[in-house]
């Protein structure tokens, strides 16, 4: 039996009626590293006050650059995004940041010569006087890191690093997360647990929104989900929806599923 809620592309009507009073949201967005090339062509998206939402799709659809346009790391051609109803469309990433939006780039995410405590507070320079407090809030979601606060980021396994990635993300006390591609090169067991600790962030209080690879395990633990084929929306539905949706298994699932 197939599943009819899961919306295609181009049912742009669905979209703004569903995105009214989102917390994160994104309209038709043009965006490309160079002149006249753009990677993300018209791409929608919305972030409520409390969700975890996917983004899945082929190499190339636009994922990552999906994230970085919204962390104003990728110049926006033409389209808006609003945060809580307020144009930020192009601010900087430190504006961004000072706004209430965290981003967890997918590589070279941590200061390899500065111990764990140094990375947080990294996280916390706009804010140093709050950096105890938001110590506190960060080490309770992820006690490794206050048990290893002297280790050097660089000594870390792959995993761990992306743990202190995403504490340090956390310690502005952002309202949305951003996170690119988090489980990438783990090894299955940290795979497990970044994406427990993302469902722990979510949990906690922190709208997220993740582009991943590992698409059928993404759509497990999301709420809701968009597949992004050629910098465009294909589909787009709750995770489950997605999951069990004849079409996109066969166009996206079957290749995705174990990358």
């Amino acid at each position: 039996m197939s599943h009819p809620a899961s919306v295609q592309t181009g049912d742009r009507s669905a979209h703004v009626a569903a995105a009214e009073g989102a917390l994160l949201r994104a309209d038709e967005l043009v965006a490309g590293y160079f002149p006249g090339v753009n990677i993300l062509d018209g791409t929608d998206l919305h972030c409520r006050e409390g969700e975890l939402v996917g983004i899945i799709g082929p190499n190339g659809a636009g994922k990552s650059t999906l994230l970085k346009a919204l962390f104003g790391l990728v110049k926006i051609r033409s389209g808006t995004v609003r945060l809580r109803g307020e144009d930020i469309t192009g601010l900087r990433a430190d504006q961004l940041v000072r706004q209430g939006v965290g981003f967890v780039p997918q590589t070279n995410n941590v200061f390899p010569s500065l111990t764990i405590e140094e990375n947080l507070q990294m996280g916390a320079y706009q804010s140093p006087a709050r950096f105890k407090e938001r110590f506190e809030a960060v080490t309770d979601l992820f006690p490794a890191l206050g048990a290893r606060r002297a280790q050097r980021a660089g000594s870390l396994s792959g995993g761990e690093r992306q743990m202190v990635a995403m504490g340090r993300a956390l310690m502005m006390d952002p309202s949305v997360l951003l996170l690119d591609e988090p489980s990438a090169g783990l090894s299955p067991v940290m795979q497990d647990e970044v994406f427990l600790r993302t469902r722990q962030i979510n949990r906690a209080g922190v709208s997220v929104v993740m582009v991943e690879q590992n698409a059928r395990r993404c759509l497990q633990i999301c709420d809701r989900a968009y597949v992004l084929d050629q910098g465009r929306n294909a589909y787009t539905g709750t995770g489950r929806e997605l999951a069990s949706d004849p079409k996109v298994t066969e166009l996206y699932l079957g290749t995705l599923a174990k990358v």
